[in-house]
């Protein structure tokens, strides 16, 4: 199971720090898999935001959050990060963590487990 949270409104020029909690997974398999951040607009398609290795030493971004969104993770607590800087309107969308891809990729398909996501609104 992946949940989310730290969603919630922010100004333009804010920021805001998501976090997704991994459990029912051996602590194997949350260090093995590479996990991301996809988030959907209201009438768009989802998108791969952000991507990770399993040990957090690469790392792979959509073009439109490099130099403000950050991701990481800490294997000894189960823990996704997505640190959002210099928001911005179009940044509006619910925020999904995603884990089980066997390489860094932001493609949707290759994700096997999913979250219900949290919603991030910037005004």
């Amino acid at each position: 199971q992946l949940v989310e949270s730290g969603g919630g409104s922010a100004h333009a020029g804010g920021s805001l720090k998501l976090s997704c909690v991994a459990s029912g997974f051996a602590s194997a398999t949350f260090g093995h898999p590479c996990m991301a951040w996809f988030r959907q607009a209201p009438g768009k398609e989802r998108e791969g935001v952000a991507a990770i290795t399993p040990e957090g030493d690469e790392t792979d971004y959509t073009d439109s959050v490099k130099g403000r969104f950050t991701i990481a993770k800490d294997n000894t607590k189960s823990t996704l990060y997505l640190q959002m800087a210099n928001l911005q309107p179009e940044d509006t969308a619910m925020y999904y963590c995603a884990a089980g891809a066997s390489g860094l990729t932001l493609s949707e398909s290759d994700y096997t487990y999913w979250g219900q996501g949290t919603q991030v609104t910037v005004s």
